[in-house]
């Protein structure tokens, strides 16, 4: 019997599939689940708002015309803040838990020590989550119930996308602080682009959703301050045929940091999200054939 985790978010998370499936990409929301329970909320020392603070907020409307451009869309419906997707499956601190974490818990990577890992420490801003330690069990039922099934899916999908189209390639959609990509010389990047500093994906994709990009009028910038993580490093085989690029969006694009209201220029963006990956699907060609494989 499945524990009552997995019915608090129900689902926990969404595929919205195109009519059919018609170019090898897949895109990947893990971060802009926006369903709080209350024992959550209630476990937390912070208020709502501000535990929305590490919530890549409406990425999925940003990107919900790709179904309309022959791609699935993947999106988490539990908030980052709960459980981070983009983490390996055991990143976990033991200062945060009452009894002993399993031997194969990775306690010691940067982002664990930063407060950020599969079951996070800290939001954005660096403020503590919870008033008190949690139940070891309670991290593992995250992991088993939540974080297991997402990625079994996400496989999937990519799985599907590679037998059909002889490659696939992954988009993963985030979004970030206005405050963390101010440049020295000034001007922010609207957009970071993230190829694991070019392992992840083949360059001629990164290339082409640059341009892309650029040509829209964005400022774009890759792998500094974001290269990809674990989502990107894991799912990004380029000698197989699959691909994966993680793009950052600026929150100031789109919406008020600090009220978290999308702006009247959500729409613009969307619209030149979806015009620019247009753009790159019809510029690929040669190796990166779009069309399905014929059925035999």
């Amino acid at each position: 019997m499945r524990p009552a985790i997995v019915d608090e978010f129900d689902p926990p998370f969404t595929v919205t599939e195109p009519s059919a499936q018609t170019i090898p990409f897949v895109f990947n929301v893990p971060h802009a689940g926006a369903v709080y329970p209350a024992a959550f909320l209630a476990a937390s020392r912070l208020d709502a708002m501000a535990l929305r603070r590490s919530e890549d907020a409406f990425v999925d409307e940003l990107f919900g015309a790709v179904t309309d451009l022959g791609a699935p869309l993947m999106t988490a419906r539990f908030p980052r803040a709960y459980l981070d997707l983009n983490r390996e499956p055991y990143e976990l601190d033991s200062r945060m838990f009452d009894g002993r974490l399993p031997p194969f818990a990775n306690t010691r990577s940067m982002r664990v020590a930063g407060g950020l890992g599969t079951v996070p420490r800290i939001v954005a801003d660096g403020q503590e989550i919870y008033r008190s330690r949690l139940p070891v069990d309670e991290a593992l039922h995250r992991i088993e119930w939540l974080y297991k099934p997402y990625h079994r899916a996400l496989r999937l999908l990519v799985r599907r996308t590679a037998q059909i189209f002889g490659h696939a390639v992954l988009i993963d959609c985030h979004s970030m602080p206005s405050s963390s990509v101010s440049r020295e010389d000034g001007t922010k990047a609207d957009i970071v682009l993230g190829d694991r500093y070019g392992t992840s994906c083949a360059t001629l994709l990164i290339d082409l959703v640059e341009a892309a990009l650029r040509g829209r009028g964005y400022t774009v910038i890759r792998n500094k301050p974001y290269a990809g993580g674990f989502i990107t490093e894991h799912y990004g085989e380029p000698a197989l045929g699959r691909h994966a690029l993680q793009i950052e969006i600026n929150r100031s694009l789109y919406m008020d940091e600090r009220s978290m209201q999308k702006k009247p220029a959500f729409a613009v963006l969307a619209e030149d999200l979806s015009r620019a990956f247009t753009q790159v699907i019809s510029d690929i060609d040669g190796e990166w054939v779009t069309r399905p494989i014929a059925a035999e």
